[in-house]
């Protein structure tokens, strides 16, 4: 579903047919996890896939994989295999992923505005980063 709404944008882009800067802005944040992932790696440095996975216990290998696959393309964030004795693979984020923190970092900040005024107590689904990365914090 994501990769639809980014092919939609980029032809409608190319083809002239484009009237809003705003939703080539939004398309780059379509998917459930991409927010989040490039927060993450904004804010807490690089991550090795499965250190995602574990940030994100309800992600599945797949969505996870599209999604991102898609930040890769779309130049947010770069992507470094590392071969060792076993293959290393670990997400980065970009100067272009980095010019999107303030706009996520307002995000955050009227997301937790709001909550507090509606008074909801929340039921994270992300886990820890002291949990997932401990004392390697980046």
């Amino acid at each position: 579903m994501t990769d639809i709404i980014r092919k939609d944008v980029k032809d409608r882009l190319e083809n002239g047919d484009y009237s809003c800067s705003k939703e080539l802005t939004l398309s780059m944040f379509s998917g459930k996890w991409k927010i989040v992932v490039l927060f993450h790696l904004g804010t807490d440095g690089p991550y090795r896939f499965n250190e995602l996975m574990r940030l994100l216990p309800r992600v599945t290998h797949k969505v996870l994989t599209n999604q991102l696959r898609e930040m890769v393309e779309d130049g947010l964030i770069s992507r470094e295999v590392i071969t060792d004795s076993r293959v290393k693979v670990t997400y980065r984020i970009t100067d272009r992923g980095r010019s999107l923190m303030p706009i996520l970092n307002q995000m955050y900040e009227w997301g937790e505005k709001r909550i507090k005024e509606l008074q909801i107590t929340l039921q994270i689904n992300v886990n820890p980063v002291e949990e997932i990365k401990g004392d390697e914090l980046r």
